[in-house]
């Protein structure tokens, strides 16, 4: 899926978008989607000038993109403006390295579970061949008031 199709499925738009591509996708099963790390995201400027170092929770958001993009695929569906997507927990949550500018995160979200709207998610991002990020997610869909 390119981006436009990513747009497609996704609620989050510039310059939260953390998902510009998705390589695989089994719905009902797995993702593998990608976030190019650019010098120029609006984080970079206060995390850290002098060290410029993606944050984890951006990481773990990428995750949950990942996640709501294979949701949406799984459910056949697309959201619309009143659709949210929300974190309703996130457990073992680890950092292993970290994520600078030039890097390329790739993102694979494996479906644990779901039941009532809530899924659950095993995540882990890499750069190159090293896992730099896992965390267990769950998130839910929702229509906003």
């Amino acid at each position: 899926m390119d981006v436009q199709e990513v747009l497609a499925h996704l609620p989050q738009r510039f310059p939260f978008l953390m998902v510009d591509r998705v390589l695989e996708c089994e719905p009902g099963r797995r993702i593998v989607a990608l976030k190019n790390v650019s010098v120029n995201e609006p984080f970079f400027q206060g995390h850290f000038p002098h060290r410029p170092v993606m944050p984890g929770v951006l990481i773990l958001e990428a995750m949950a993109q990942a996640a709501a993009v294979l949701v949406f695929k799984t459910l056949n569906a697309r959201p619309d403006e009143t659709s949210v997507y929300y974190y309703a927990g996130i457990d073992n949550a680890r950092f292993k390295k970290p994520v600078v500018p030039g890097d390329q995160l790739v993102l694979e979200v494996t479906i644990l579970a779901s039941r009532r709207g809530i899924w659950k998610f095993g995540c882990s991002a890499s750069v190159g061949e090293a896992v730099v990020a896992q965390a267990d997610i769950l998130c839910t869909a929702r229509t906003a008031p």
